[in-house]
């Protein structure tokens, strides 16, 4: 038996798996798909910001963890490498004279933008820079989390589509899959959408939506774009030299050839914007649903036993690295973490 059960390899699942592994606790993570990162996760545009965008509940308590705790992931998951190029984002809200912008982001205009985006064409008035923004690759940095995990003697099961948790009276005892029961002491479900069906056996109230998450992968002239930009229409970003992530909106037609000709779409949208970049193409695109809990992070235990443990965030690209840690200290430790106090599922289904 193992003494924690990961439910779910995206980005959080393999950072809880890596972070309570590393503390030298017999953990297996379990996944429906063939390799790490093949749900949402893959789908993530992956930008990490602790200054801007919307930190709903208890979130607001983790932002000013989460640069620090990227930084640290850097240093220890070999060939990992966060790409800290800044945003430049603009939108009418964000952009009108009195609005709040907070520290770390600054207002700016006319040659700042053509210094920081050289190649748009046409340069809003204004826009917003926030220098500490980052990107990464979602699926690579996925894989680091699982084989760091592994390397620290992780169990890792691929293929393993987890039907129902095995329970004794009102307390976990493991999970039955595909793969067989594994039983746990503590099973930890960080399966995004997938938790509210898994928890229905509980009086636990998990009030997590669905969004859908649309992004393409392009090929493009290395430095063409030199930030993560997002404009009113578009978001885009380079991951890697030569290799653009480009997000585009929901089809409600999901057929590939409906989802093809959207993302050519977004493609043509991108080639308005940007001098050089008719040379672009598309390499593939990526769907998928990112929970969106209605409050914030539902990050706790879910039983009085502590036999299961919950763990479902938006965005769990910029969260995993500092809920994974947080997580880790609360299994192995016994004690909880004061950041986490309002993430509780009581507290949030409430």
């Amino acid at each position: 038996m193992s003494a924690v059960v990961v439910v779910g390899a995206g980005i959080m699942g393999a950072s809880v798996a890596y972070h309570v592994a590393r503390q030298g606790i017999p953990v297996t993570l379990l996944d429906q798909g063939p390799s790490p990162a093949t749900g949402v996760t893959g789908a993530s545009f992956a930008w990490i910001g602790g200054c801007g965008g919307d930190w709903p509940g208890g979130a607001q308590d983790l932002r000013g963890s989460v640069l620090a705790d990227y930084r640290r992931l850097e240093t220890e998951l070999p060939h990992v490498a966060v790409r800290w190029t800044g945003s430049l984002t603009w939108t009418n809200a964000q952009t009108k004279q009195n609005s709040r912008l907070g520290p770390g982001r600054f207002r700016v205009g006319g040659s700042d933008i053509a210094t920081l985006e050289p190649n748009l064409r046409c340069p809003p008035e204004q826009a917003i820079h926030t220098p500490s923004d980052g990107g990464i690759d979602p699926t690579a940095m996925t894989n680091a989390l699982v084989d760091a995990a592994r390397a620290h003697g992780a169990t890792v099961i691929h293929n393993s589509v987890v039907t129902s948790l095995k329970m004794a009276g009102e307390r976990v005892e493991g999970v039955l899959s595909s793969t067989g029961f594994h039983a746990a002491a503590t099973v930890v479900l960080a399966a995004g959408t997938g938790i509210p069906k898994l928890c229905e056996p509980l009086p636990v109230s998990l009030p997590v939506a669905a969004s859908p998450a649309c992004r393409a992968r392009l090929t493009a002239p290395p430095g063409l774009v030199k930030t993560i930009v997002a404009g009113p229409d578009f978001e885009v970003r380079e991951v890697r030299d030569g290799d653009l992530l480009l997000t585009f909106p929901h089809v409600e037609d999901q057929s590939a050839t409906s989802l093809e000709q959207a993302a050519q779409a977004a493609l043509r949208r991108l080639q308005t914007h940007f001098r050089g970049s008719d040379s672009c193409r598309l390499l593939g695109y990526r769907t998928g649903r990112r929970p969106m809990p209605a409050h914030g992070p539902i990050i706790g235990y879910a039983t009085q036993d502590r036999s299961l443990y919950i763990a479902v965030t938006h965005s769990a690209v910029t969260l995993a690295p500092t809920a994974g840690r947080l997580i880790a200290d609360e299994l192995v430790t016994g004690q909880p973490a004061p950041e986490l106090r309002r993430c509780r599922p009581h507290r949030v289904a409430s």
